[in-house]
């Protein structure tokens, strides 16, 4: 399930949609420390920080590459192959070269760099040499291949079909921070509770529910589902900020991001 919770709905507070303003687009100091900022700031000139940066966002989001490989017409052992081959080659070889800032997004520049990757290795059918042996991340292929099996089926395009999943795997990497988050504070019980009022207008809460159900008031309720929402909306912006290359482009692809999700 991808958790969303609806951007503007009639009598909703503004506070309480996942959109913020669109004039706020994050601090500044901030935005440069953000993933996909520090591989295209700092290339070639940190290779170290600037390949940790770009592992870290290919282990959250590398399924929808796979799921791209296999709607592009590749069996379940070549699409496991090439994703591997192609993480090889992005992490280990000259691919940070390729970052350019001027490629905006890092959902484009990858897809980008699959299509390229893919190109290249249509007159390769020795599958059994690609990458010689090297795993760059940890893929669980297996659990891929069982999770596209059950996916429904669509008529989108591949690239649709990859916007698609790669908003579905940044809202749950969102959710997993926010539930990591209650964790740590000693609140999962709470969360795990609250987690359903993520999706839908206030109205349609059942406050009076949770209320009993936790031993707390009503008001007592709405203020921590509040408190909810407001980390979710931050970490949002927060994962959205590590996947473009200035905060300026922080609000163009939320937009983006509900669109997709509304429109899957």
């Amino acid at each position: 399930m991808v958790w969303l919770i609806i951007m503007r709905t009639s009598g909703t507070n503004a506070e309480d949609s996942a959109m913020p303003p669109p004039g706020e687009v994050g601090r500044q100091s901030v935005f440069v420390t953000t993933h996909w900022s520090v591989v295209l700031t700092a290339g070639c000139r940190d290779t170290t920080r600037a390949r940790a940066a770009l592992e870290s966002l290919c282990q959250t989001y590398w399924y929808p590459l796979y799921a791209y490989v296999r709607r592009r017409g590749h069996s379940p052992e070549d699409a496991r192959d090439l994703t591997q081959e192609f993480f090889v080659r992005l992490l280990v070889r000259e691919s940070l070269a390729n970052a350019d800032p001027d490629r905006g997004k890092f959902r484009s520049f990858i897809l980008g760099a699959m299509n390229y990757f893919l190109a290249d290795e249509r007159a390769k059918l020795q599958t059994q040499k690609r990458g010689g042996g090297q795993k760059i991340l940890s893929l669980d292929l297996m659990a891929a291949e069982q999770r596209f099996d059950l996916e429904p089926a669509d008529n989108a395009t591949p690239d649709k079909s990859f916007d698609k999943q790669w908003a579905a795997a940044l809202l749950n990497e969102v959710l997993n921070r926010l539930e990591d988050a209650y964790r740590r504070d000693g609140k999962l019980s709470l969360f795990m509770e609250l987690k359903p009022t993520l999706i839908g207008t206030r109205e349609s809460q059942p406050y009076a529910v949770l209320a009993k159900r936790l031993s707390m008031n009503e008001g007592a309720v709405r203020a921590a589902v509040h408190r909810l929402r407001k980390r979710y909306r931050e970490l949002l912006r927060d994962e959205i900020a590590n996947t473009v290359s200035s905060p300026e482009e922080v609000n163009e692809e939320l937009r983006y991001l509900f669109k997709v999700s509304a429109d899957g």
